[in-house]
C-alpha cells in the first residue's frame, strides 16, 4: 500500500523551506493543526498526517499487532518521512506523538533533526519515585471504562482533558473528533498509549527539543514536564499561561509563537 494514501499525507506551505511535521495524538487526525499551519506555511514546508486507524488514513492497513507499540507508531513516521525523502526534519508530536517522534528520530537520525513536544508524558503511570499523574489502578479503570463503552467515555473524558469549560466547543469538537475514530482501533491506541513506557528513551534524545507544556493540564501535570525537561538534555522547557491537554487549540498563538521562537534558532 502506497504510505502517503495510507497515511493520508497532506503537503503545504513553502516548498523551499524546512520541513515541520506536525503529528496528532490519540483520538484526534490533522486537522487538529489547523490553527498552526497558517503560522508555518509562509516559511516553513508543512507536512500532516493521520496515523492507521485515525482521520482519513487507509484503514485497512490498521494491524492490531503492529499498532500495540509506539515503535509501530514510529515506523509510520519513518515509512512517511522516507516516502517524502525527508532530511533533517522539525517533528512535532502532541500528547503521546511526542514519544512517537523520540522513538522516530532513533530509527532514522537523518530524517528528524529536531523535535517539538506538545503536553508530552513518556509514562502515565506513577512509579517510585516519579509522577506521572496517575495511579495503575487509575489507568486501569480508565482503560476499562474506555473499551466497555467508548462513544460514552469520549463524552464524558474529551471535555475533562480539553480542560476549557468555559469554551465548550472545544470540547465537544475534541468529544467529536474521539467519536468519529472506529471504537476497535481506539482501543488498541489508547491501551499502547496509557500503557506505554517510554522514560528510557529520552536520555538517548540528540537533537534540539522544545516541549511546551499548559499551566494546568490533567493528563501531562507539570511534574511531567519538569522530567522530561531535565531528562532531555539540553532541552527547552516553555510553560503556557494556558490550561488543558491540547494548546495548540486552546491557546493557538501562545503555541505557535512558541513553536515559530524555537524554530528560528535552527537556523
Amino acid at each position: 500500500m502506497d504510505t502517503l494514501r495510507r497515511n493520508n499525507v497532506v503537503v503545504t506551505g513553502n516548498p523551499d523551506g524546512r520541513t515541520v511535521v506536525l503529528a496528532h495524538g490519540f483520538g484526534c487526525d490533522q486537522n487538529m493543526w489547523r490553527l498552526t499551519v497558517p503560522a508555518l506555511a509562509s516559511e516553513y514546508r508543512v507536512v500532516l498526517f493521520d496515523y492507521v486507524g485515525s482521520g482519513r488514513s487507509e484503514l485497512a492497513a490498521f494491524d492490531e499487532t503492529r499498532y500495540s507499540t509506539l515503535g509501530g507508531y514510529a515506523d509510520d513516521v519513518v515509512e512517511v518521512c522516507a516516502a517524502l525523502d525527508l532530511t533533517d526534519a522539525v517533528f512535532v508530536g502532541h500528547s503521546v506523538s511526542a514519544m512517537i517522534g523520540v522513538l522516530a528520530a532513533q530509527k532514522a537520525p537523518t530524517r528528524i533533526g529536531a523535535l517539538v513536544m506538545v503536553a508530552p508524558s513518556p509514562c502515565y503511570i506513577d512509579d517510585g519515585d516519579y509522577s506521572g499523574g496517575f495511579t495503575a489502578q487509575d489507568i486501569d479503570e480508565l482503560l476499562s471504562s474506555l473499551e466497555s463503552n467508548y462513544l460514552g467515555w469520549s463524552a464524558a473524558m474529551a471535555p475533562a482533558i480539553m480542560g476549557t469549560p468555559d469554551r465548550p466547543e472545544l470540547g465537544e469538537e475534541l468529544t467529536n473528533s474521539f467519536c468519529a475514530t472506529d471504537p476497535a482501533m481506539a482501543r488498541v491506541f489508547a491501551r499502547t498509549t496509557f500503557l506505554s513506557d517510554s522514560r528510557a528513551d529520552l536520555a538517548g534524545v540528540r537533537v534540539p527539543t522544545l516541549i511546551i507544556e499548559s499551566a494546568e493540564d490533567l493528563i501531562a501535570p507539570r511534574q511531567v514536564g519538569a522530567y522530561v525537561h531535565s531528562t532531555v538534555e539540553g532541552s527547552t522547557l516553555v510553560t503556557l499561561d494556558a490550561t488543558g491537554h491540547c494548546p495548540h487549540l486552546s491557546s493557538p498563538e501562545a503555541t505557535n509563537s512558541a513553536i515559530a521562537a524555537f524554530l528560528a534558532t535552527l537556523r
